[in-house]
């Protein structure tokens, strides 16, 4: 064998050392268990990335070691979170980076108003989800789908009045 047909041999050769790849199965590949779990993201689950399936099987793997509470939890959040738009999760996500990455004094003030929100009555918490949440680009107002009020951990930024015009 030639030293070009070796390396050829190489070339061709698919690699197999120092890949990883996660397994992405599709919804018909879960368990029953996992389905009956996970049901809230059935209708995207296919289009998922395939570190997002192994987290939420991870949840799922985890489930039935949780207090009734904790299972109650996880499915509303599963609800809620199927219910955004992929912009809204791109926006949640961001979210939790930058509240992830603040100092712990500004962390534990984050955690105090969010238990002030808790203890709310749902009246105040549906007039606070009403109104329009600031974002980078001006005032976002709430979609008519999303069963959560909005956040009381948004960053506060700029309204319309408070930016000069260009």
């Amino acid at each position: 064998m030639t030293v070009a047909a070796a390396g050829a041999l190489l070339v061709a050769a698919p690699v197999t050392q120092g890949q990883i790849t996660l397994k992405s199965p599709s919804w018909a590949e879960l368990s029953a268990q996992e389905k009956q779990v996970l049901a809230p993201l059935a209708p995207e689950w296919d289009k998922l990335e395939a570190t997002r399936k192994q987290k939420w099987r991870g949840v799922a793997q985890r489930y039935p070691a949780m207090t009734a509470d904790e299972q109650q939890r996880i499915q509303q959040q599963m609800r809620s979170w199927s219910d955004l738009t992929p912009e809204q999760r791109n926006a949640a996500r961001e979210r939790y980076k930058s509240l992830k990455s603040l100092p712990p004094e500004k962390k534990a003030e984050v955690k105090q108003k969010w238990q002030e929100y808790q203890n709310l009555p749902p009246e105040q918490k549906q007039e606070l989800a009403a109104k329009p949440v600031p974002g980078p680009q001006g005032p976002v107002r709430p979609s008519g789908g999303i069963k959560q009020p909005a956040s009381p951990l948004t960053a506060p930024g700029p309204t319309p009045a408070s930016v000069p015009p260009k």
